[in-house]
């Protein structure tokens, strides 16, 4: 089997597994969505306190319009924005610094 080395040529031969919960899970899926990378190298850049910097693409735009498709649906749903949405309001806030970014791009 042949070693699969990483972009910097590494080879990563180590597996960190953990358990989140179906909130969790659905929170990290929106923001690796968001981000444009892939789940592995979104996780690891956090964990080890590197900048995550989208760079804009149709992956990343796609992932803009869901989660923007979402949240005005959920807005809509709700009467009122409550602290039991904290997930949907951060959410939020990292699609917006994501489009403040992307419209500093097209200027």
């Amino acid at each position: 089997m042949d070693k699969a080395l990483d972009y910097k040529g590494r080879w990563r031969n180590h597996t960190v597994a953990f358990r989140v919960s179906d909130e969790e899970a659905k929170l990290l899926n929106d923001l690796v969505a968001l981000s444009g990378l892939t789940k592995q190298d979104y996780i690891t850049r956090r964990l080890l306190c590197r900048d995550v910097v989208v760079q804009g693409n149709p992956r990343v735009y796609k992932a803009l319009k869901n989660q923007m498709a979402a949240i005005h649906e959920e807005l809509r749903r709700m009467e009122r924005i409550s602290p039991d949405n904290e997930e949907l309001l951060y959410t939020l806030q990292v699609i917006a610094i994501t489009l403040d970014g992307l419209k500093g791009e097209d200027e």
